[in-house]
């Protein structure tokens, strides 16, 4: 489904509930697998979380992820320490060509029984579960945060607990925070100094409940939406903490520079376009914390005419499409000018923005979601515009919420 999306203005002050956190999500539910006694709310309704809750349940030996990135490395983990069953993990096209060795190599070293079917180092994965009782791995500490989570995820349960060293410089260390801190809550000790993360072995665990907040990703494109908004503009997203666990919680920071203040009320935030930016300030990021946010800013600048470097972007060539390349397509379209490298991207400020232009989403959620505010600017059609289920189903309807005209567009 192609959408066409139209809009003066938003209305002055609406309000959105955004669900759980993805990021969070499918931690507590590889968890709760581990530990049945732990209650869930406010659960994700994303595609991706609800891949992953059904593999979790099924008695199926052929278990496809789709396009879920996450569910992919959570339950090659998971599934390795399930002695005695054997599984096939698979998933898209798109998810054949991303890599996972580092992840299996790992496992492999703590004992596991993983091999691939069909090209080295990708899914699928032919698992045959160990109850493994080796304890000592090492990684290098600049890789996807989903492979080091994947590992403490399991390794309360593991026969010896888990030590596992990083080496090099160490990358998206709020989404290794997230995932210890999640442990620790629910009475599992962990130590995390130097480079090195510790967690203990805990056979069980008290019962629990937990509350999960919600998504700061998919709040990234109201921020974006109020940013290129008149003065005076507010939006309310709940629930959202001050003390959150999540990485993308620097939005609150980063669109200080775009005239958009965050005040926390009520359980929620309330987003305010309070003052005129200086278009000629060059904002200049490293978004290796956070790099789920870069599509947005990028988007947000380019719509405001103000130029760009984001660095830190090295983890996005290897998600849903090569997401700097797809933005540097698009937003060349649009009549930008950008320039991107291995993990960067420049971008000058544009004068104008072309009318009429259909924008591709690559089967990329998030390149959906970050470019529909730039319809403030122009008038403009998302491509495959479903894609947006994978982490936020009900994002068009939330757009029509607060003024946005979405006109089916298929030709």
């Amino acid at each position: 489904m192609n959408i066409q999306l139209n809009i003066s203005s938003i209305n002055k002050q609406s309000a959105i509930k955004i669900t759980g956190s993805k990021s969070e999500s499918n931690r507590w539910l590889l968890m709760q697998a581990l530990y049945p006694n732990i209650e869930i709310e406010n659960l994700s309704n994303s595609d991706d979380t609800q891949i992953m809750s059904e593999a979790l349940v099924s008695s199926s030996n052929n278990i496809n992820v789709h396009h879920a990135g996450t569910s992919m490395r959570f339950l090659t983990a998971y599934f390795a320490t399930k002695s005695g069953r054997e599984v096939v993990l698979t998933g898209s096209d798109r998810m054949k060509q991303r890599p996972i060795k580092i992840l299996v190599d790992a496992l492999n070293n703590l004992g596991a029984d993983i091999s691939y079917l069909e090209s080295e180092g990708f899914p699928p994965l032919k698992i045959s579960g160990r109850n493994l009782v080796k304890n000592k791995v090492t990684l290098q500490a600049n890789v996807s945060s989903q492979y080091i989570s994947a590992l403490l995820l399991i390794a309360p349960k593991l026969e010896n607990g888990l030590e596992l060293t990083l080496e090099g410089k160490i990358t998206s260390v709020p989404y290794i925070n997230m995932t210890l801190s999640l442990l620790n809550q629910v009475g599992i000790e962990t130590d995390f100094q130097n480079h090195v993360i510790i967690v203990n072995k805990q056979s069980k665990i008290s019962n629990q409940k937990s509350i999960i907040e919600s998504d700061w990703s998919s709040a990234s494109y109201f921020y974006s939406t109020v940013a290129l908004s008149n003065i005076g503009t507010e939006i309310k997203l709940s629930s959202y903490k001050q003390n959150s666990l999540q990485g993308d919680f620097v939005l609150s920071d980063i669109y200080k520079q775009f005239g958009v203040e965050t005040t926390f009320q009520n359980n929620g935030i309330k987003l305010l376009k309070s003052t005129i930016v200086d278009q000629q300030s060059l904002i200049k990021l490293n978004l290796s914390n956070s790099p789920d946010i870069a599509q947005t800013i990028a988007v947000t600048c380019f719509g405001m005419g103000i130029p760009c470097h984001l660095s830190g972007l090295h983890t996005l060539k290897i998600k849903e499409t090569d997401r700097l390349l797809a933005l540097k397509t698009e937003i060349e379209k649009l009549g930008g000018e950008i320039l991107v490298t291995e993990d960067s991207l420049i971008l000058k400020a544009s004068k104008a923005i072309k009318s009429q232009i259909a924008i591709d989403t690559y089967n990329d959620h998030r390149m959906a979601m970050a470019f529909a505010p730039l319809a403030l600017k122009k008038s403009i059609t998302i491509n495959d515009a479903e894609v947006v289920s994978k982490s936020y189903p009900a994002f068009w309807e939330d757009l029509k919420s607060i003024g946005f005209e979405i006109i089916p567009n298929d030709f």
